[in-house]
């Protein structure tokens, strides 16, 4: 199975590589051309999508993973829901499109929703059967669904920043990938689907609380995006957007595809506490010795970054950056609880942990812009997310016998690593000085990224030859480095 898995971080990391670069490429171009207003003005509309998203959600791929073995009739049923799904959020965004335009004070809104709404309903055909190579641990099918995806998405949405400088170019660009998905997932695994609603019941009963659970946490995390946008404005909310997505990027987006094969292969080991503890210690430390160089590098870069790739006019993401980049990387550290509980059929546990998360976030977010307008909000935001990290780990304690010390001390090397990382960097930058010419950014970013990765390498080594060669990442990584050179020489002793 560990085989398994590592085949699958393969293709959900190199999907993710290639994800990442045309996320990047695709924002700095269409930030180039776009206003921050126009980012705010579709960050509306994506909001309120993803809470009508959620309430509505079944999590049916979720609940055809942990079932036994499932018949035709039950990827009938998950296909039946999805696409009655779809229609209702249409609908729904159809009849709200007027009011949401007469809230906003922006008629703008009202064709951009009935055009994500539209293409929501298509998105509703979506092939289930997706989830049959997700349970046997294979992986492939993802990489070719986010690229196709993401690949339409850039070049619609560029091509249309080009020739219309409009809010239409992002509009464009997610139209068009939600319609290549829906399509590659038919071409990757062939299902003639017809209507059934038999086994609703049976898929409800494991969905439910990850549907409630999900619906309290988009809420939860969605309902600053429409409160900047209705009392700071949209150009607010570009800059609260644009910051926030280049901000996940590095790290959650990063170590998604270690998390995604965590839920299946964590449920393999459900019946053997011992080995499951083993497997979630292995997979965080795995995760936040990733994570963090990545998030805490993104962070201390910013400044240079922002203003050679996308200009003056978006320097004020450089704070937004800073510090929930921060954040996320420390969450890292417990987020695996999501798939762990999932796999031991916790997910009422999942509610409860986000219905106290909505009770304590939205107060300190609403308290934090009034005071301090939106980076008020951001630093509530950083107090949140910490308290957050918390829950999680008591959460990952109580699941599988893992105390929150264990939890911190298993990372110690990679938090003490990032931390001498980011030291370094941010000297280097202090004794460079301010540069605004292209070339010497560019040279100043090679520069730091390249002392960074040096020192994160270094000091990781260093701690971990000081303390004796305990097991942890770099174990797991020297191991994966021998069976890459054994590939690569039985590969041209064949030649």
């Amino acid at each position: 199975m560990k085989d398994k898995l590592v085949k699958g971080v393969a293709w959900l990391g190199a999907a993710k590589i290639v994800v990442n670069i045309l996320a990047l490429c695709s924002t700095v171009v269409l930030a180039r051309l776009l206003t921050p207003a126009d980012f705010g003005l579709v960050a509306i509309v994506m909001a309120l999508l993803a809470i009508v998203e959620s309430v509505t959600d079944l999590s049916l791929a979720s609940a055809l993973i942990h079932h036994q073995n499932p018949t035709e009739d039950h990827f009938h049923t998950a296909w039946s829901l999805n696409l009655t799904r779809g229609l209702l959020i249409a609908a729904v965004f159809a009849c709200a499109a007027p009011y949401v335009a007469d809230y906003y004070h922006d008629s703008r809104l009202t064709e951009i929703m009935w055009v994500i709404g539209a293409s929501i309903f298509v998105t509703g055909f979506n092939n289930p059967k997706l989830v049959v190579l997700t349970r046997d641990l294979i992986f492939w099918q993802q990489f070719v669904m986010t690229v196709s995806q993401k690949l339409a998405g850039f070049v619609v949405g560029v091509t249309l920043a080009f020739i219309f400088k409009s809010y239409w170019a992002i509009v464009g660009g997610t139209v068009a990938s939600q319609l290549v998905g829906v399509i590659v997932t038919y071409m990757v695994v062939p299902y003639r689907p017809r209507f059934s609603y038999r086994y609703t019941r049976e898929i409800w009963s494991f969905s439910v609380w990850l549907t409630l659970g999900k619906m309290i946490n988009t809420i939860n995390w969605k309902f600053d995006h429409l409160m900047i946008g209705s009392y700071l404005g949209t150009k607010a909310l570009g800059f609260y957007t644009v910051g926030d997505n280049l901000a996940a990027m590095p790290t959650r987006e990063a170590i998604q595809p270690l998390e995604s094969t965590l839920f299946p292969g964590f449920k393999h080991l459900v019946h053997d506490k011992l080995r499951l503890r083993n497997a979630y210690v292995s997979a965080q430390g795995v995760i936040t010795a990733l994570a963090l160089p990545l998030g805490v590098g993104f962070a201390v870069i910013s400044h240079p970054l922002v203003l050679l790739l996308m200009g003056e006019k978006w320097l004020p993401i450089v704070s937004i950056i800073q510090v929930l980049s921060c954040i996320f990387v420390l969450q890292t550290i417990a987020s695996q609880v999501h798939p762990l509980a999932m796999a031991l059929g916790k997910t009422k546990m999942l509610f409860y942990r986000d219905a106290v998360s909505i009770c304590i976030r939205i107060p300190i977010i609403v308290g934090g812009m009034i005071v301090g307008g939106l980076m008020g909000l951001i630093y509530a935001r950083a107090v949140t997310g910490i308290l957050a990290l918390g829950i999680n780990m008591f959460l990952v304690r109580n699941l599988i016998d893992l105390n929150v010390t264990s939890q911190v001390t298993s990372n110690i090397r990679s938090i003490l690593s990032a931390i001498m990382m980011g030291v370094s960097i941010f000297f280097i930058q202090s004794w460079w000085g301010a540069e605004e010419n292209s070339f010497e950014l560019g040279k100043l970013l090679v520069l730091l990224v390249s002392v960074g990765f040096i020192v994160y390498i270094s000091s990781h080594l260093g701690f971990w030859l000081l303390m004796k060669k305990p097991s942890g990442p770099e174990v797991e990584m020297i191991l994966l480095s021998k069976k890459f050179v054994e590939k690569i020489k039985a590969f041209f002793s064949k030649k």
